[in-house]
């Protein structure tokens, strides 16, 4: 009986430091969990007297336990970690570079298109025997044309323009040639609200047959996108004369289409300017002069 009652003794007093073992090491791992540095944990006097701590900038190096020579005896790749640490350290680093690219790129693009809206002026009520070029010629009593571009209107037969200047001086005094007659209609001239958009280079005529295709070809937008390509041909060649090459393009993001119409004679396509603010299919249509050829499609068959 003695033995028995000794060995529950020695049970029970084992089973009674097990829950006290595992008491401290639930203890343990609660403080370990802990921010020694919460303001919980500073005293008010302490917290009053101290500076503010500021954030650290982008350059600053990362200090850690292993890299200063803590954690001896623990198992771990040193060359690796601190290939890690300094991965981190460029990362941030370049996070921050590249914000301030990102900053500095869009705020020169943003300066750019101000400087450009400031050297630009407004025409409008231009009749279709105004080409770009006699435009352009005009204007050059002002000052250097830097770009010239006339759009169509489908609510009037007459057409608006955009001119730039090398400078502002040739915007300011481009304003006087308001009123003036270009064809049959006095011009209104006005400080631009918006900059030329630019063409992308690549598609600009390179060589001389280029060019003369550029004079054969008109621009043509808002295309109600139930008209075929068959249609927008035939309602050309009906109304100013042969078609060589059309080119009929849409996407799934805009309500209309867009085509670059390329006639047999440079004749007809100053014919097409006049069908600007005609009805083609539901829509009315503005057509002006192409800065661009209709490229012939490349064969991928032929050419791989």
């Amino acid at each position: 009986m003695a033995a028995v009652a000794e060995g529950s003794a020695s049970a029970a007093a084992a089973a009674k430091e097990a829950e006290y073992q595992a008491g401290v090491q639930k203890l343990v791992d609660l403080l370990s969990k802990l921010n020694p540095a919460a303001k919980e944990f500073v005293p008010s006097s302490a917290a009053a007297s101290s500076p503010p701590k500021k954030a650290l900038s982008a350059d600053a190096p990362v200090f850690d336990y292993y890299s200063i020579g803590g954690g001896k005896g623990v198992s771990k790749d040193t060359a690796a970690y601190a290939s890690y640490i300094g991965s981190q350290q460029r990362r941030r680093r370049n996070g921050y570079m590249n914000h301030g690219r990102r900053w500095i790129n869009e705020r020169a693009r943003r300066a750019d298109r101000e400087d450009s809206i400031r050297r630009t002026v407004y025409v409008s009520e231009l009749d279709h025997t105004v080409t770009e070029e006699r435009l352009a010629d005009i204007f050059a009593t002002c000052g250097q044309v830097v770009d010239c571009r006339i759009c169509g209107d489908p609510h009037s037969v007459l057409r608006f323009a955009f001119i730039e200047f090398a400078d502002e001086e040739g915007a300011r005094a481009a304003l006087s040639l308001g009123g003036t007659v270009f064809g049959f209609y006095p011009v209104r001239v006005l400080p631009s609200k918006t900059a030329i958009l630019p063409v992308n280079p690549k598609f600009l005529p390179r060589t001389e047959d280029e060019k003369e295709m550029v004079m054969r070809t008109v621009y043509c937008t808002n295309i109600d996108k139930m008209v075929t390509q068959l249609d927008v041909k035939s309602f050309f060649e009906k109304l100013c004369g042969e078609v060589a090459r059309l080119r009929l393009l849409g996407d799934n993001v805009h309500s209309t289409r867009i085509a670059f119409v390329e006639f047999v004679h440079a004749e007809c396509a100053i014919m097409a300017l006049n069908c600007s603010g005609m009805i083609l299919g539901t829509l009315p249509i503005r057509v002006s002069p192409s800065k661009t050829p209709v490229k012939p499609r490349v064969n991928r068959a032929a050419s791989n």
